[in-house]
C-alpha cells in the first residue's frame, strides 16, 4: 500500500473516532448544564481541531492532538481559518480545555497533559494574539515579522 492510501486509511479510522468523541462531548457538556450554543459553538470549534488541522500532514488522533493546541492557536489557524480573530482564538482556546478536560476525565489523556495545555493556553494567549495583530496588519509584509523569525 502506498503511502498516501495509508494516511487515508488512517484518517478515515480517526475521523469515526473523533465522531465518536465528538457525540460523547456534547453529551458530557449538556450533563454540565450548558446551553445549546455553548454546546454547538465548543463542539463545532473542536471538530475543526480533530478533523482538519491534527489530520492536514499527519493523521495524529485527539489523544496525540493535546500537546499540538499551540501549533494550531499561534500558527495554523491564523493562516487557515479566514475567520481568525481574537475572539474566535479564545474560543477556540475555551473549547480545547472543555475537550482535553473531557478527555481527562474518560481517561484518555493523563492529567499531566491537560495541566500543560492549560498552562499553555494561559501564557501563550498574547503572543497568539499578537501574532494574529500582525498577520493581519497591511503594513507588515515580511512573514519573518509576523511569526518573529
Amino acid at each position: 500500500m502506498d503511502d498516501y492510501a495509508e494516511y487515508e486509511r488512517e484518517c478515515k479510522e480517526i475521523r469515526k473516532e473523533n465522531a465518536k468523541y465528538l457525540d460523547e462531548f456534547a453529551d458530557w457538556l449538556a450533563e454540565k448544564k450548558k446551553s445549546e450554543a455553548t454546546i454547538s459553538r465548543h463542539c463545532k470549534n473542536v471538530e475543526f481541531y480533530l478533523n482538519h488541522f491534527l489530520l492536514n500532514e499527519d493523521a495524529e488522533s485527539a489523544e496525540e492532538g493535546v500537546g499540538m493546541v499551540g501549533m494550531f492557536l499561534g500558527y495554523w489557524f491564523i493562516r487557515k481559518a479566514m475567520w481568525a480573530s481574537q475572539a474566535s482564538i479564545k474560543s477556540n482556546a475555551a473549547s480545547l480545555k472543555e475537550f482535553y478536560t473531557f478527555m481527562f476525565e474518560g481517561g484518555r489523556v493523563s492529567q499531566a497533559a491537560l495541566d500543560d495545555l492549560k498552562v499553555q493556553i494561559k501564557e501563550e494567549m498574547p503572543e497568539w494574539l499578537a501574532t494574529l495583530a500582525r498577520y493581519d496588519d497591511p503594513d507588515i509584509e515580511d512573514p519573518a515579522e509576523v511569526w518573529r523569525l
